[in-house]
């Protein structure tokens, strides 16, 4: 088949396949069009999901005549005062959106300049262009499309639901509306109830209102900057994670991206966090010199190539490391709540009376006398043997001391279930899970012996051989010099199982053989390329989890508060290396709501 021209009417239907995807795209562009004239209020209206309609009217400075018959060409465009394209300061730049959206839709722009008597209307219809006319608009500019993918009716099969598509486009809505708080914002549709975002100049008020409350009450300070390199936002409490990271939204210079770089940043500043299956909420703001980065990757414009990644990389990281530290003793306030929502009316009981083991008010975990559960207890740790318990009881009270009630953690007043502490603060009460805590406790202890002078061992009197499969055992003896750095030395015994002759001295008695075989599991998820550092953090956490105070042991005082007093010591102490919270406060008013008393 020889070679031809394609028809200018084909290239641009086929140069819209990039940027006008879904009517969420459509949207986007719109919309960042609108923000790059000036806008103070943009409002949104769609109609089965975008496909019928989509209108975008804004305040903004609107166009002459001439800009507005000139705006439907392709690769025309007022963003650039130049031919430099590293020199980007706008949201749009590369002229294709309204071309691309006239090439397979019924497009309608009209708009009034400051400089013109009155507005200008054009019409697009699949391509074809309609000379400019008058029409009646106070200011600013209003761009209508109708009938979306009209012109390419393969295209309309790949679109999905009405409300498929109506979520994606308020998805895009929300992003451009956390990077603009000075800015109102209105999104109304068939699909869903109007709801606008008034502009605020303060951020996280906006991220609150778009995010939710919970968002803005366990929400981390970021502001960091270094080298012409600046990040700011707000991030969440570990506690308040989610399964998938459809939270985490990421801006460059103003403008929304889908970055693998700043994604593995913010997975590596909760590595030592959150498990690898929940991630954290949050929304984050790097602004740089428009030298140091290059938007000019995709047409959509969601991804972006920095001059030096490692810098961009390594503020994030160090930013929102340094902001966990600081507030790593909070726990998210949802914990408090979810408590309270527990404690709902039970339906009435069958004959035979009230089973308590199915109240929702039982602590997870607990299982009553005589169950296999009971048999998981472990000997007592000698960070906090203070000698036999004195009493057999599974609820035992005691006199708060008077000095503590004022700690933050406040003092230890009764063990539950041997698994929860009870404590009593000024103004309410803490339920303390003790094993999540100690882990934490453990872990950091571990983290700072390594940095410091390294783990301190203790040998075993007679070697434990554990028997492992023989691809677990080459797994872990090759990475033998790792495990001796937080004190575990073991050596190879034969094809499937490894002798360990050293644990480390601050796990105290700990389960060689379930240790070795948790880390053994985990090896065999490493990937090669993982960072040493990334690498060593499993490795404490694993041995932090062994070697914690496990639920089911009983506490005296003088160790419940010895644990409060640690947690109120260490970093990092409102959730375990989980990501669980440690600890629930319930506030006197809390408690009075569940009698109604308030």
């Amino acid at each position: 088949m020889p070679v031809r021209q394609l028809p200018e009417s084909i290239v641009n239907r086929i140069a819209a396949g990039e940027v006008v995807e879904r009517p969420a795209s459509v949207v986007k562009e719109l919309i960042e069009n609108a923000l790059d004239a000036g806008s103070h209020r943009i409002d949104v209206l769609t109609d089965g999901g975008g496909r019928r309609l989509i209108r975008v009217t804004d305040d903004g400075a609107g166009m002459t005549r001439g800009d507005l018959e000139l705006s439907v060409e392709r690769h025309a465009t007022s963003k650039l005062d130049s031919d430099d394209l590293l020199a980007i300061r706008t949201l749009g730049f590369r002229g294709e959106a309204l071309p691309s959206i006239g090439a397979v839709a019924r497009l309608t722009i009209t708009t009034r300049h400051a400089s013109e008597p009155h507005a200008w209307s054009v019409t697009v219809d699949a391509g074809e262009k309609e000379p400019a006319k008058p029409a009646a608009l106070g200011r600013g500019t209003t761009v209508e499309v109708r009938d979306l993918f009209y012109a390419t009716p393969a295209r309309l099969k790949f679109l999905k639901t009405d409300r498929s598509e109506a979520e994606a486009v308020r998805e895009v809505v929300r992003r451009l509306a956390m990077s603009r708080p000075d800015v109102t914002f209105t999104l109304a549709g068939e699909e869903r109830a109007p709801v606008t975002w008034n502009a605020d100049a303060d951020r996280l008020t906006r991220l609150g209102d778009i995010l939710g409350a919970d968002f803005r009450t366990n929400a981390i300070a970021i502001e960091t900057e270094r080298e012409g390199v600046a990040v700011s936002g707000f991030a969440g409490l570990p506690t308040l994670s989610r399964a998938n990271s459809l939270g985490q939204y990421l801006f460059v210079n103003g403008r929304p991206v889908r970055d693998k770089l700043l994604v593995g940043a913010v997975r590596a500043a909760y590595a030592d966090y959150l498990p690898r299956d929940r991630h954290p909420l949050l929304a984050l703001f790097v602004t740089l010199p428009a030298r140091e980065v290059d938007v000019n990757v995709h047409p959509a414009k969601t991804e972006v190539r920095f001059r030096d990644g490692g810098l961009v990389r390594g503020l994030i990281v160090r930013a929102l490391k340094e902001a966990l530290a600081r507030e790593g003793q909070r726990a998210a306030s949802t914990g408090g709540g979810a408590t309270i929502a527990a404690f709902r009316p039970v339906a009435p009981q069958p004959r035979g009376g009230y089973d308590w083991r199915h109240s929702p008010a039982r602590p997870m975990g607990f299982a009553p006398r005589g169950s296999a559960a009971l048999g998981f207890a472990e000997a007592a740790q000698a960070a906090f043997e203070v000698g036999a318990p004195s009493a057999d009881a599974r609820v035992e009270s005691f006199q708060p001391a008077p000095d503590q009630i004022d700690r933050p953690l406040g003092a230890a007043r009764a063990q539950i279930h041997e698994t929860y502490i009870v404590t009593q603060t000024r103004d309410g009460l803490v339920i303390v899970d003790q094993h999540a805590a100690h882990e934490r406790i453990v872990y950091e202890r571990l983290k700072a012996a390594l940095d410091s002078s390294g783990v301190a061992r203790q040998i075993l009197l007679i070697p434990e051989i554990v028997e492992l499969d023989e691809g677990d055992a080459a797994r872990l003896t090759a990475r033998s010099e790792e495990l001796a750095r937080f004190g575990l030395v073991l050596e190879d015994f034969g094809p499937g199982a490894v002798a360990v002759r050293e644990t480390p001295a601050l796990l105290g008695d700990v389960d060689v053989r379930g240790l070795v075989r948790d880390l053994a599991e985990h090896l065999a998820e490493w990937d090669d390329s993982l960072p040493l550092e990334r690498r060593l953090l499993h490795v404490a956490a694993t041995m932090a989890c062994h070697g914690s105070v496990r639920a089911g042991r009983r506490l005296k005082p003088e160790e419940m508060n010895a644990l409060l007093r640690e947690m109120e010591a260490v970093p990092n102490s409102g959730q375990c290396n989980h990501g669980r919270p440690t600890y629930v406060e319930l506030k006197l008013s809390d408690i009075e709501r569940l009698f109604g008393r308030k």
